[in-house]
């Protein structure tokens, strides 16, 4: 919550990074169930950086980096710069992976990328991809892979492309479109507001 809020495009890393990651350029079009473009939609997206870690949680990160909302433009548009995410687990000493360990299970999760994404008059639509071709994409312990939301990734070593796209080196592009639908009522156009389990300290 509070991720800072662009108009059509968006730089989501912090730069702290620069030299490790490899920049992706991450964009799509949302669409209403007619499949005309809806300007003004909100996109909003996060994902871990290439220790597995996401910001707030991992407090050697700044704030909100690779979280942004991005509201899309007259064609439905949104642009994203970040870097490419890793996969992670679950800790290795924790009470999930002492489960898995006893169900004779890995705690691992591809890459991914999570969205909210919200228009007046439409669903809210909670989801994720999984970045294509990960050594987890169809072992993801949280069973969260599915055959439409796979984000094929295309790395690109051209150095003129890389200077075009205002980068050094190789570089990594995704292309994915959503598609939102009518809401039944008023509140399908909130995100769920169901009860959550507190962690006591």
């Amino acid at each position: 919550a509070g991720a800072p809020v662009v108009e059509g495009e968006a730089r989501m890393d912090d730069g702290s990074e620069d030299g490790v990651a490899t920049v992706m350029f991450l964009q799509g079009k949302v669409t209403g169930p007619d499949g005309k473009p809806l300007a003004g939609a909100t996109v909003d997206l996060w994902h871990a950086n290439t220790q597995g870690n996401y910001s707030y949680f991992d407090k050697s990160q700044s704030e909100y980096n690779l979280r942004r909302r991005i509201v899309t433009d007259a064609e439905g548009r949104y642009r994203a710069r970040s870097i490419v995410p890793s996969g992670y687990g679950c800790s290795p000493d924790g009470p999930t992976q002492e489960v898995l360990d006893l169900l004779g299970r890995h705690g691992q999760r591809p890459a991914h990328i999570h969205f909210f994404i919200s228009a007046p008059g439409h669903r809210h639509l909670t989801t994720q991809i999984n970045l294509a071709g990960d050594k987890y994409l169809w072992d993801d312990f949280a069973y969260a892979t599915r055959d439409g939301l796979i984000g094929d990734i295309h790395f690109n070593d051209d150095p003129e492309a890389a200077h075009a796209r205002g980068v050094e080196g190789r570089f990594a592009e995704v292309v994915f479109d959503f598609q939102l639908q009518q809401a039944p009522a008023p509140e399908a156009e909130q995100r769920s507001q169901r009860p959550r389990a507190l962690q006591e300290a």
